[in-house]
């Protein structure tokens, strides 16, 4: 038991050791935080990412919040916990400690710029989307063959956005265009053009009393049963297609710009996250929206657009990014009926599609910021990238992370709202990127091109390790 013991340290050291040449800047000595989240979603971040305390107890009285995994072992060997076992929480507090932020390797290489990059809800299947009308479906538990090679119809400028259907049997793509299309992806073709070798039905957002004005879809979303569709588009509205009874069963005016980003809130489906142009994110009861016909809430903190926007999934937490170059945090709870406050007019000119951030807008706040957080680094520029939570399996939600226009993924830790981890290899504008449910990996698509996979040196899951690395093991 001691040698092993000491032998698992050894590795455990060398594991959570700096890797010069990974690309990452790991912020491995304490700093101070850059808030103190004093609220309940930290309380529940700390429920699902830490060990249990008479783990952590490494004197009486005195609790030590980052164990050393041997230590876990040791005390669950001895069933300090009186379960005899890890916990989810125990087991979110051991892969925590290895981030998927080294070892980059390209995945795929395109002419064209990359925009979308997912993995679906088990991790087995990743899409990518590029802006050359290829859509990719990488098999990810066969060393990333290609098992679905999409030429996209309808194309206009981009693939705007995808979604998997829960079943993985389907996968939506859309553009801007009102026409959402959907592809079987479980046939056994490889190759799917639209309609030349396989059919893409075509989903008609538009009404007949729209007078034959055209829209995009920026944004679109499965339900968590897979049968409606929410869309967010370039006519301030949002969308939601019934898919069993193949039409489009609600149609609400928004917002007062362009709704970049929309999400169910949780599995029940009648919550909507919206995020807009017009600096608002707001939330949708379809229980109650019929008689009312305006939004449960509304939540200001934004100083301009909204990006994107990732439900925490359970139908109270959300967050957003925003062309201000933040990352907020809200609590629905804090919502507000109405507007408080006048639209703020910006006293610069600024256009975030070919101009950098003005310095003295950083230092403004809003009057009436109703966040619960902010989470300053990167840099949203040129294009809508887009921000989510970490997964609940592996990690707790402990972290938020983000693509960047300075070619990085940023890793921020939820509760203190540090920059854990900076990702470099892309040479272009970082706009997706998405975390395994399961494992330590994580992709990233660049406007460079590059699909990329970032894993933990020495992840045998996902990657053989190294002989140099083997040889140091042993």
């Amino acid at each position: 038991m001691g040698y092993a013991l000491s032998r698992m340290e050894m590795e455990s050291e060398y594991y959570n050791s700096d890797t010069s040449d990974s690309g990452t800047d790991i912020n491995s000595s304490p700093r101070k935080p850059a808030h103190s989240l004093d609220h309940e979603v930290a309380q529940l971040t700390k429920l699902g990412s830490a060990p249990h305390e008479k783990l952590s107890h490494i004197f009486p009285g005195k609790r030590e919040f980052s164990v050393n995994t041997v230590k876990m072992l040791a005390g669950r060997e001895c069933n300090l916990s009186g379960r005899g076992r890890f916990s989810s929480a125990d087991c979110c507090h051991v892969l925590n400690k290895y981030l998927p932020a080294y070892s980059p390797s390209v995945i795929d290489e395109m002419t064209t710029r990359a925009y979308v990059s997912q993995f679906s809800a088990d991790g087995s299947l990743c899409v990518v989307a590029f802006q050359g009308s290829h859509i990719r479906i990488y098999d990810v538990d066969r060393e990333w063959k290609v098992h679905k090679n999409i030429i996209a119809q309808s194309l206009r400028w981009t693939v705007t956005d995808t979604s998997f259907s829960p079943d993985r049997q389907n996968l939506v793509y859309a553009t801007m265009s009102p026409v959402v299309h959907i592809v079987n992806i479980a046939s056994g073709a490889r190759d799917s053009q639209a309609n030349i070798t396989e059919i893409h039905d075509g989903l008609e957002f538009s009404r007949e009393d729209d007078g034959g004005y055209s829209f995009g879809i920026f944004s679109v979303k499965f339900s968590i049963d897979g049968r409606e569709l929410v869309a967010g588009s370039s006519d301030d509205a949002i969308y939601v297609y019934d898919l069993a009874a193949n039409k489009l069963s609600l149609r609400i005016d928004a917002h007062t710009a362009d709704v970049n980003t929309v999400s169910f809130a949780d599995e029940s489906g009648n919550l909507i996250y919206s995020g807009s142009d017009d600096n608002l994110c707001k939330v949708w009861d379809r229980r109650c929206f019929k008689p009312k016909g305006k939004p449960a809430g509304i939540l200001m903190g934004h100083l301009e657009g909204v990006t994107y926007l990732d439900s925490r999934g359970d139908g109270r937490y959300l967050i957003s990014n925003g062309k201000d170059q933040t990352i907020k945090l809200w609590d629905i709870r804090k919502m507000s009926s109405n507007i408080k406050c006048k639209p703020i007019f910006r006293k610069y000119e600024w256009d975030y599609r070919w101009m950098d951030y003005p310095p003295q807008a950083r230092e403004i706040k809003h009057p009436y910021d109703q966040s619960v957080a902010t989470y300053k680094g990167h840099s949203v520029l040129r294009t809508l990238i887009r921000c989510y939570f970490s997964p609940a399996h592996s990690t707790g939600q402990k972290y938020i992370y983000t693509g960047s226009h300075d070619s990085c993924i940023y890793i921020y830790d939820v509760v203190s709202g540090t920059q854990v981890a900076k990702l470099k290899h892309h040479k272009s504008t970082v706009r997706d990127c998405s975390w395994h449910p399961e494992y330590p990996m994580l992709v990233s698509s660049a406007w460079d091109g590059d699909v990329v996979k970032w894993e933990f040196p020495g992840d045998e899951k996902t990657s053989a390790p190294s002989n140099a690395r083997r040889n140091r093991r042993m």
